[in-house]
């Protein structure tokens, strides 16, 4: 059954210059019965007040003459003021349905994918600049948020293709026997089995961290502490790649209210991450430092360093700024993203720096001495 459409309201322009006309229709009416009612009687009273008799015919004239000059008056006046305005309204109006229009026009656009429209600034006040400002700021978040999403789509398309198209051609050189089922063979399905399982635990975690839902279970620790388990972890690793890795802390430092085991894998994201990019004979320094109700842990690297056009990306989902190394290595292209939400999540920051290619870079994390997140 075809729902009846509804019917067409008049525009805002209409119904707006319909009130004013009315409002002025009102106004004259109301000046009209109030000069006719007051105006004779407060003639009459100063006419009796100049000596002249009550029943003398040249008050009546006079009050007819009185009444006829101030209704023609009165009339021509507020025929005038009316007219000019209902111009003043029209104008106006026309304004305001101009700028409205520029909206809806806008929304429209959006409403249907095209993040890229944009409003002028009316110039009617600053409430409509605020509202086109504020809807302007909400379809460039829209805008970033579809190209984000764009690329998320293509890089897991990317991620997946790879280890699938793997395990599918050995799968059919098995089936046509070109393949033997050996240990080389076993090694590398399962390789692409862990690899497809990482990928789909690190989306799962960083979701979860940047809607907040994960629980934190937090405790007060030492920041010292915490470095010292992230060297212990990254240890064995370091020594394999002939990278130096060290903890250098100069002073007592007043703990931190952290998830240790949420921290833990913040740290080993970030020493991990400096490892990959740190070359044989650098050195990759653990660090902590404290101000002002803060405490700031960091992870310096003498690797390879990260240009000044990818620093504002490289906490974003699946972006790398080394695509080809990256991948090369095994990485999901997720970490950081993970340690981002992560840091957020204790209500702290993280920031990287780098003073280009070659001259490695430093994470920091800042983290408040005594907040506790929300869930």
């Amino acid at each position: 059954m075809t729902t009846p459409p509804t019917p067409r309201r008049g525009g805002l322009g209409t119904r707006l210059l319909a009130a004013l006309a009315l409002v002025l229709v009102t106004a004259g009416l109301t000046a009209w019965f109030v000069a006719g009612a007051v105006g004779p009687a407060v003639f009459h009273e100063h006419m009796l007040r100049s000596g002249v008799d009550a029943d003398a015919q040249v008050i009546s004239h006079a009050e007819e003459a009185f009444r006829t000059a101030s209704g023609l008056a009165l009339t021509i006046a507020l025929g005038a003021a009316t007219l000019a305005s209902l111009v003043v309204s029209l104008f106006l109006t026309r304004r305001i349905g101009a700028s409205l229009s520029a909206l809806t026009s806008a929304a429209r656009r959006v409403a249907g994918g095209r993040f890229d429209a944009r409003v002028p600034p009316p110039g009617m006040g600053a409430e409509f600049d605020e509202v086109a400002g504020a809807f302007n700021q909400m379809a460039s978040r829209l805008d970033a948020s579809e190209e984000v999403r764009r690329r998320l789509l293509s890089d897991v398309a990317h991620e997946l293709r790879t280890p699938v198209a793997t395990l599918n051609a050995h799968l059919e050189g098995l089936e046509d026997g070109v393949t033997e089922l050996n240990a080389q063979t076993l090694e590398l399905l399962r390789a692409q089995g862990v690899r497809l399982t990482r990928l789909a635990e690190d989306l799962a975690a960083v979701t979860r961290a940047e809607s907040g839902e994960i629980r934190l279970a937090l405790e007060p620790i030492d920041p010292v502490t915490l470095l010292h388990q992230a060297y212990l972890t990254g240890r064995d690793r370091s020594e394999a790649l002939g990278v130096e890795l060290r903890v250098e802390v100069d002073h007592p430092l007043p703990h931190v209210l952290v998830d240790t085991e949420r921290m833990a894998q913040v740290l080993g994201n970030l020493v991990d991450n400096a490892l990959r990019h740190a070359g044989t004979g650098q050195a990759v320094v653990l660090a902590a430092s404290s101000s002002a109700g803060h405490v700031h842990l960091s992870v310096t690297d003498s690797g390879e360093g990260i240009a000044a056009h990818h620093l504002p990306h490289i906490f974003e989902r699946f972006y790398r700024a080394d695509s080809a190394r990256d991948r090369a290595s095994g990485g999901s292209g997720i970490g950081l993203a993970i340690t981002k939400a992560l840091v957020e999540a204790h209500g702290g920051t993280i920031v990287a720096t780098s003073a280009g290619p070659g001259a490695g870079s430093r994470f920091e994390i800042t983290l408040p001495l005594a907040v506790t997140p929300g869930p």
